[in-house]
């Protein structure tokens, strides 16, 4: 299912030609007390992309990336694996209007 949705974002990106954009993902699995938050706001910046990350009450972990289309797409291939002590079962992701935000923070 993950890759399934992998390729249905990069179509998308390529059909429409976006150039800027922005994400909303949930990511489930074993993604809390891992480390996910961390190391996704280090690889969002590392992108150079914007915007947070945050645990939700169910377990999940929500994050909203903004920016360049290739990197938001970087940002999803990552996800689908997490850091090394994460198990992703699902990922969710809906095209969300960019903000303007200048940073990629950890919401607690």
């Amino acid at each position: 299912m993950l890759q399934t949705t992998i390729i249905a974002i990069s179509s998308y990106f390529k059909k429409e030609q976006l150039n800027l954009s922005g994400i909303h993902i949930i990511a489930k699995g074993r993604v809390q007390g891992v480390g996910f938050r961390y190391h996704t706001q280090v690889k969002a910046q590392h992108l150079g992309l914007t915007g947070d990350v945050k645990n939700l009450q169910d377990a999940s972990v929500e994050i909203h990336a903004f920016g360049e289309s290739d990197s938001i797409l970087a940002l999803v291939e990552w996800c689908k694996t997490g850091p090394e002590a994460a198990n992703v079962t699902e990922l969710e992701f809906t095209f969300i209007e960019p903000r303007n935000t200048d940073q990629f923070v950890i919401i607690r």
